[in-house]
Order: C-alpha cells, then sequence, then structure tokens
C-alpha cells in the first residue's frame, strides 16, 4: 500500500473511548431580563484520539464550547463530560491544555524556561510531566531554547506555545484558532506541523477555526455550528488519506470537502 493511501483509524467506528461529550448544552449570558443564548441543546460526543475542527459563523459560540470544556464558562444546562469525569476535574487533574490565538509567553523567559513554566507551578508529580528539550525539538524549534519571545517570529512563538501545552502530557489539547493572526505561509506550515505532533502523540485535539480549507485540512470530523443561538449544523466526516500535504489542497477530493463545508456555512448564517 503507498503511502498516499494510508488512512488513519476512524475512532468514530472503533468504538474508541469517548474524550468529550457534550449533551443538550445550554449556555445563557445575562439576567433573566437581558438574557442572551450563546448555545442551545448541542450534543456531540469527541472520541478519544481524534482531531475535530469546530467551524461556524462568526457568534455561532465555537469559542464558548471550546472553554465549557475547558471550565472557563458556567454551563446553563444539559452537561459536558470531559474522560467520563467534570470538566472542573479534568483540568485539576490537567488531562488537558488550552492553546489561545496569542502564544501569551512570559517575555523575560526564555523559549526553554516559557514551557517549563507548568512543571513549575504544577502540583503534580514532576517526573509524569514531558522533557521540555523532546517537545521543542518536536515542535521545530531545537537550538532556539535560549531564545526570548521577541527574537521570535509569531509562528515560531506559536511553536513554543504549543510545546508548553504538552509539557503536562495532556490528553487534550483545545486550541483556539490559534495561526488565525499569521501570515498563510507560516499557517500553511504550522497546520502541517500541527498534523505531525497530533500523529506522534495521540493527543485528542479540538481545534477552532474561520478557515474552511484548514478545518479540512486538519479534521477527521468537522463540527460545523450554526448561529443565533449556537446548534449543530453537522458532525462532517473528512474522508480524506493520510498522511497529508499541503499539495492534497489541490485536489479534486479535498475541493469536493472544502465544497461542501462552504455550502454548510451558508446554510448556517
Amino acid at each position: 500500500m503507498s503511502a498516499a493511501s494510508i488512512r488513519q483509524p476512524d475512532p468514530l467506528s472503533s468504538g474508541s473511548r469517548i474524550a468529550v461529550s457534550v449533551s443538550n448544552l445550554d449556555i445563557r449570558f445575562g439576567d433573566k431580563a437581558n438574557e442572551f443564548t450563546a448555545l442551545s441543546d448541542v450534543s456531540v460526543d469527541i472520541p478519544e484520539g481524534s482531531f475535530v475542527t469546530m467551524l461556524g459563523p462568526s457568534g455561532c459560540g465555537k469559542s464558548t464550547l471550546l472553554r465549557c470544556i475547558a471550565d472557563l464558562v458556567h454551563i446553563s444546562d444539559g452537561s459536558v463530560s470531559v474522560l467520563g469525569r467534570s470538566p472542573r476535574e479534568a483540568r485539576e487533574d490537567r488531562d488537558f491544555a488550552f492553546v489561545f490565538q496569542d502564544a501569551t509567553l512570559l517575555p523575560w523567559r526564555s523559549v526553554i524556561d516559557n514551557v517549563r513554566l507548568p512543571v513549575e507551578v504544577g502540583k503534580h508529580d514532576k517526573s509524569s510531566y514531558a522533557d521540555p528539550h523532546d517537545l521543542l525539538a518536536l515542535v521545530g524549534l531545537k537550538g532556539r531554547e535560549n531564545a526570548l519571545p521577541h527574537e521570535l517570529s509569531g509562528g515560531m512563538r506559536q511553536r513554543v506555545a504549543i510545546a508548553r501545552a504538552l509539557v503536562t502530557r495532556p490528553r487534550i489539547l483545545l486550541m483556539d484558532e490559534p495561526f488565525g493572526a499569521l501570515d498563510e505561509i507560516t499557517r500553511d506550515k504550522l497546520n502541517e506541523e500541527l498534523l505531525r505532533v497530533w500523529q506522534g502523540t495521540g493527543t485528542t485535539i479540538v481545534f477552532v477555526t474561520h478557515s474552511i480549507p484548514e478545518a479540512a485540512f486538519l479534521g477527521q470530523h468537522v463540527l460545523m455550528l450554526q448561529a443565533h443561538p449556537g446548534r449543530v449544523k453537522e458532525f462532517m466526516k473528512v474522508d480524506l488519506p493520510y498522511p497529508r500535504s499541503l499539495a492534497m489542497r489541490d485536489t479534486v477530493e479535498f475541493i469536493k470537502v472544502t465544497a461542501h463545508l462552504r455550502s454548510l456555512l451558508e446554510e448556517c448564517l
């Protein structure tokens, strides 16, 4: 079998353990006199080890859903389970890590010291954490350990943020438009890098994006949310082979996937 025809196992069909289970979730903000419903009756199961991208129009609640999983937003109704426990329990056990759009590195600390930060502030057994040097090599920053954040490009800073997120060996990586502020070439390179990291670590990834090509290129499945209020439009399987390269985006199969996603997105407005 050629490399081009190798397919990543589909966790939805293999009976894998569920990493994140969202059931009839409602999120409301404000008081009763001025209440806003951000998410309504959202239900989805994300298998352990999968890569799920989240797509939808602005204001559909993508980031809100991600923050619910991370125990950063109060749940109004319904439930969220992370590896069979509450988001709070999963957060306290460091079962997940969060990567924001901004790398949020401490400017006075070197690259290696920024990656070490969760190890220094954590209360868990330090021997259970990953080696920061190994992680920097994994994300392609070997040799830049002693650089300061201002000496790095935006893409490099995001690589450091990903390495820092992985240092606690999280079982789930939550990513909220981490490449949204980067130029297209850098973003493409980091997309390929992230797929390599995912396949190398087996970490479950939930990735929010506004980019249709990015959602299709990265995700095994795309969770499309509809706006006003935010709700599930479709949980779509991306039936494209692995390994994936940027050249795949010029194929008829990829264009068909993105065309379908674009059609769905137009229906979500």
